[in-house]
């Protein structure tokens, strides 16, 4: 069973799970600062979805984004360990 919420016209179908998604990302954003690097800031959430699940959905462009983000900074994070 899918979780969806409307907000304004904001349709997020991953709604129940958003606030758990920032948490990680802050966490993560730490780990980069702690360990010294300077990282870009993670892909934006949509600030659009029309709720009718099109092929191409602004959230799986996101989350396809954000999945990027994560690898390429536990590749950073990852090259700075073993270079210490």
């Amino acid at each position: 069973m899918t979780s969806s919420s409307v907000t304004g016209l904001i349709h997020d179908p991953a709604a129940s799970q958003r606030e758990s998604v920032r948490k990680a990302i802050a966490q993560f954003q730490q780990r980069l600062q702690e360990a010294g690097l300077d990282f870009r800031d993670p892909p934006e959430e949509p600030t659009s979805c029309c709720g009718r699940g099109c092929h191409g959905c602004v959230w799986e462009g996101y989350e396809a984004a954000l999945t990027w983000w994560y690898e390429e900074g536990g590749e950073l994070l990852a090259g700075s360990s073993t270079s210490e």
